[in-house]
């Protein structure tokens, strides 16, 4: 039974799908900034933007909005920008933000935000030094959480560990097999709008069947959307390197490649994985025109156990991204 402002709602199973929220930034000030959903609602642009946090969100806003003259500084705490992807191809990428005038500041803390008669004064620290960012608006991009605090889930039974339900393989709730959990609220797989959909399907799949079906996570692309894009799917090189796996690697950065010279891109490369002993495709990290498509030949390949041969020995359409794998193995 579910009660929502005095109303019960009784059903034999329920489903937790409630998303994420953005993550509170627990500083002086935190109600200045806007949210991304209160940025894509915008009317107009400002002519100065701060964004908090260095993930997908700051790397998306940031090339859109300096493509439309807006000056943007980007407060990222870690040590680098778009820390989920290959750090090789984020520095490759990283000349785009310099080439748009994106003024990155990373190993940042904003400790506060100041409202003033003409703006905001973004308060934050670099390396222990003080400093003070102006902005016509400021946006928090500092990542998303389960939006699970309003759904008193201990009123249900549903025990929930680190911000998170806690599940079993079935994403069912393991103090309460009446709850399910999907999509951001499980968080069992990446973050990603695809995942929703697969984790949904899962688990209407054990609602009827019992519980039967697991969700697989394996060949799953991530993509942030600069321009040009970024993407990777698999195994980081640190993360095969720490499972102790042996594999070969192929990494170049080729801006004369006709993919990238076609489109007057300066920035193509890529690094890809590949498994010694199976010759299996391990993992795979692209930034350059077409690696949002050309990402998920890789994710197939990952999913389906395909190997080098089989990529190189099939026909792509010419003048493709797809084209240049059989070169990126």
């Amino acid at each position: 039974m579910v009660a929502i402002e005095g109303v019960e709602l009784k059903a034999r199973y329920i489903l937790i799908a409630a998303g994420a929220r953005p993550v509170p930034l627990d500083i002086p000030g935190q109600e200045h900034a806007v949210t991304s959903e209160g940025f894509l609602e915008l009317d107009r642009l400002p002519a100065r933007i701060v964004l908090v946090g260095g993930g997908y969100i700051a790397a998306e806003f940031s090339h859109i909005t300096a493509r439309a003259g807006v000056h943007v500084t980007v407060l990222q705490r870690a040590e680098r920008m778009l820390p989920a992807f290959d750090p090789d191809l984020v520095g490759w990428l990283m000349e785009k933000f310099g080439e748009l005038g994106i003024d990155v500041r990373t190993r940042t803390t904003v400790q506060r935000i100041e409202k003033t008669v003409g703006g905001f004064i973004v308060h934050a620290s670099t390396d222990g030094q003080e400093q003070e960012v102006a902005a016509d608006l400021v946006v928090h991009a500092a990542g998303r959480e389960p939006d699970l605090a309003a759904l008193d889930l201990a009123a249900g039974g549903v025990a929930t560990e680190n911000g998170r339900v806690k599940l079993n393989e079935f994403l069912q709730s393991v103090s309460n097999p009446k709850v399910y959990a999907a999509g951001d609220a499980a968080s069992n797989g990446p973050p990603l709008t695809p995942v929703s959909s697969h984790d949904g399907k899962v688990v209407a799949q054990n609602l009827l069947d019992g519980n039967r079906h697991r969700p697989d996570y394996r060949g799953v692309p991530s993509v942030a959307f600069t321009i040009p894009p970024i993407a990777a799917v698999g195994l980081s090189e640190a993360a095969a390197r720490a499972k102790g796996i042996k594999f070969r690697m192929h990494s170049e950065k080729v801006p004369d490649w006709y993919t990238a010279l076609r489109l007057n891109e300066s920035v193509y490369g890529f690094k890809t994985l590949v498994e010694e002993n199976t010759d299996r495709i391990l993992g795979a990290h692209l930034v350059g025109p077409h690696a949002e498509e050309v990402i998920n030949l890789f994710g197939l390949a990952i999913r389906h156990g395909l190997t080098t041969k089989d990529l190189k020995t099939t026909i792509f359409a010419y003048p493709t991204g797809a084209s240049d794998i059989g070169y990126m193995l």
